[in-house]
């Protein structure tokens, strides 16, 4: 994420102070929802709890498996958040006399099927960032708020990949590249300098001494998923692939399309290196429509398709590497087929991690610019921001383009 698409300088400050600060609310599908079916459709409301985490509490105080559970979005932990889930085969008196510190769930209706990821028209934001350092905010706002309805890079947010310990998308790679050996000591391992020294020294005995019953004894409890995969190493010395899939298997395919959104942000900031900018096609890009229809730049219509960039008919698009489908595999950008050639992965490498993860990992276009109206407010020092995005944008994005600090203010 190496570039910005306006020139005025950041406004600096602090995002999520307290988790009052971030606050996301998810815009459903009009279609989900009913009186009838065997999934209870729930509102979801948490206050600092990371999704993975409330979802398998709410599961072990209703007594079923978290795979009962599905979600449309996955949100941010330092927030507070509102969400819809869908839960098999509750009743909604079990729901009622649910209780967790936090979290709170409201019956909203049946449903003859599961929630899935990208069920949601989007999702509304209400952030404030706190402490800006400018003197003349009002104008670097302002200016930056024009920026962002024209449109800004489409990076993948800070939160996909980690921000205090960046290694989602490194465990995704291992996971592609079949070796689950370097997954696990990756993510129980590899340590990172904003981390406690007591939880860095833990992590580098393990990785010295492969013995994952000195390292339970001191990893700490908060850890679960760090012990979920050594308790069964324990019990099943050398099997890492075992290891991995004691996680939760939405956790686990976020590892893969984590290096998935990883390729997209190098393919983006290598599109900026060569000189391309946000809306300005050239001969070979992919355009993608507001209804989903993919269509190519020629030489032959460039003037054309930069008249629809121009009025919001569509984007230019970067395709995200997977598995591949008929007629999509081909299509990858050379920038991106060429960092697939430099790490060695291909198309089978997907099509086996989408096997071992049980999760499909099919090609996609993403379109390279977001655009939103923001809304703002400011009061002293701070800065109250109201804006909605589609699924699959990041609001640490738009947070990114004020800011232009250092990623750990926006944790």
């Amino acid at each position: 994420m190496r570039y910005y698409a306006s020139d005025t300088e950041g406004i600096g400050g602090k995002l999520r102070s307290v988790p009052e600060d971030f606050r996301v609310d998810e815009i459903p599908l009009e279609e989900k929802g009913g009186s009838t079916g065997p999934f209870l459709i729930c509102r979801l409301t948490k206050t600092n709890w990371e999704l993975q985490h409330a979802v398998k509490e709410i599961a072990k105080r209703l007594g079923i498996s978290h795979r009962r559970i599905g979600w449309a979005g996955t949100k941010d932990r330092n927030a507070i958040t509102r969400q819809w889930i869908s839960i098999y085969n509750v009743t909604a008196d079990q729901v009622a006399a649910l209780y967790l510190k936090d979290i709170s769930l409201e019956v909203l209706g049946q449903s003859n099927e599961a929630l899935a990821l990208g069920d949601l028209q989007g999702n509304r934001f209400a952030i404030l960032i706190r402490d800006t350092g400018s003197a003349d905010l009002p104008m670097r706002v302002e200016e930056i708020t024009n920026t962002i309805a024209e449109g800004v890079p489409n990076y993948f947010g800070l939160q996909r990949f980690g921000a205090i310990r960046p290694v989602t998308h490194r465990v995704g790679e291992w996971i592609l590249r079949g070796d689950y050996e370097q997954a696990v000591l990756t993510y129980v391992a590899m340590e990172f300098p904003g981390e406690p020294d007591q939880i860095k020294e833990i992590r580098r005995a393990f990785r010295e001494t492969r013995d994952p019953l000195a390292c339970l004894h001191t990893l700490p409890v908060q850890m679960n998923y760090e012990r979920a995969m050594l308790h069964y190493l324990s019990a099943n010395p050398g099997d890492y692939a075992g290891a991995l899939q004691e996680l939760p298997p939405k956790l686990l395919s976020m590892f893969v399309s984590a290096y998935q959104s990883y390729l997209f942000n190098c393919a983006l900031s290598t599109r900026f290196d060569d000189g391309h900018t946000l809306t300005d096609p050239v001969a070979g890009d992919r355009l993608i429509f507001t209804n989903g229809r993919t269509d190519s730049a020629t030489a032959a219509n460039l003037a054309a398709a930069a008249l629809h960039i121009r009025r919001g008919r569509c984007s230019i698009a970067l395709f995200m590497p997977g598995k591949g489908q008929p007629g999509i595999q081909t299509q990858a950008d050379p920038v991106t087929e060429a960092l697939l050639m430099e790490a060695n992965i291909t198309p089978e490498d997907f099509s086996r991690a989408a096997a071992f993860v049980r999760t499909k990992f099919e090609g996609a276009f993403r379109p390279i610019a977001l655009k939103s109206d923001v809304g703002y407010t400011i009061s002293g020092a701070d800065l109250q921001l109201n804006f909605s995005l589609p699924p699959g944008h990041y609001a640490t994005t738009v947070c990114r383009e004020y800011m232009k600090s250092d990623p750990v203010m926006m944790v």
